[in-house]
């Protein structure tokens, strides 16, 4: 197992070196899903715990310390996840990891209060190698509320030797108070032409059009690909183009399966793409409809589109979420259809 950044990441790793002399009990990495988070976090973990740190800030590698971490058995490490990412292949806010499969049928995709009452003992007790103990936690909006309330309560009164690192793809979803308890550090997005490049190595065909549809996210074109999810994409980016209430009955079928969080996703991307076209007569993310976008910007009024947007934020704060999803989809698809008649 390694822990390497991506090329994109290079300065931000630069700037991050910068607080070794004064390192905060808590950091929280923020940015795009789908950039190398979760990697990112892993790397600089694994070089806090190194006993023989590069000039350049990563890992020697050769150390006790990195042969424990490397084998994921660091006494001085914890990592905090979603039992769900557990089951999930490398990608991003999971990337890089060799994860272990879950017992339970639906394993849950919150972080639960058992989980960071778990860390009492480990955080209380001396350190192995007289360095850091350090604790990594992604994605932070997964926090339920009791687990919220609970790491609150460590990050106010962390102790000695500690440091947190939390990664976040949304930092409105974050309690407020762990916010205001934690070093907040961007990991921006990569330059296209960068983002292209390390794509076509990985040998993925139709790169361009793979990032554009993940919002240029790398990590989450190369995993889009590799699940083959186009077709859904494809089935939603039609309706959206021609809506329709039968069409909205039968997508909303056809979708029923696929990720409520992703389809949002799709749609606010689809959403933006008419405002640019209609404002600026320019497509970022779906090149390939540019005429039927065309043809919907010049239709739809925009106190509509904006209806359109607002509804489309709210329920991506509670896709996770659904009582139904068959009948979230159903609801996100006509109102859709309503806000373009």
């Amino acid at each position: 197992m390694t822990h390497n950044i991506y090329p994109w990441q290079e300065p931000a790793w630069q700037q991050l070196q910068q607080l070794r002399g004064r390192l905060p009990h808590a950091l929280l990495f923020h940015g795009a899903q789908g950039i190398g988070k979760a990697d990112f976090l892993e790397a600089y973990a694994k070089s806090l715990l190194c006993e023989s740190v590069r000039p350049d800030g990563h890992a020697c590698g050769a150390c006790v310390s990195c042969g424990w971490f490397e084998q994921g058995s660091h006494p001085d490490y914890r990592r905090v996840r979603p039992e769900a990412l557990e089951d999930e292949a490398p990608g991003e806010g999971e990337e890089g990891e060799d994860g272990k499969k879950s017992k339970t049928k639906n394993p849950s995709r919150e972080i639960k209060i058992e989980q960071i009452r778990a860390l009492a003992d480990f955080m209380n007790i001396s350190t192995h190698r007289q360095g850091l103990r350090v604790v990594v936690l992604y994605p932070a909006e997964a926090l339920n509320t009791p687990a919220s309330n609970a790491l609150l309560k460590t990050l106010e009164e962390p102790p000695p030797g500690s440091v947190f690192l939390l990664a976040s793809h949304s930092l409105d979803r974050v309690l407020p108070t762990i916010l205001s308890r934690c070093r907040k550090f961007a990991l921006p997005l990569p330059e296209a032409a960068q983002a292209l490049a390390w794509l076509e190595e990985q040998g993925l065909a139709d790169a361009d059009g793979w990032l554009r549809e993940q919002g240029g996210a790398p990590l989450a074109a190369l995993e889009a690909s590799a699940a083959g999810s186009r077709e859904d994409l494809d089935v939603l980016l039609a309706f959206l183009a021609r809506p329709s209430v039968e069409g909205a009955l039968k997508g909303a079928d056809k979708l029923s399966k696929a990720p409520l969080a992703v389809l949002v996703a799709w749609q606010q991307r689809w959403l933006y793409d008419v405002a640019a076209v209609k404002l600026a007569g320019r497509v970022r993310y779906y090149p390939r409809y540019h005429k039927e976008l065309a043809a919907l910007a010049s239709t739809v009024h925009t106190a509509n589109l904006m209806r359109a947007v607002k509804a489309a934020n709210e329920r991506r704060a509670v896709a996770e979420h659904p009582l139904s999803p068959k009948l979230f989809i159903e609801d996100m698809l006509l109102d859709y259809t309503a806000c373009c008649a």
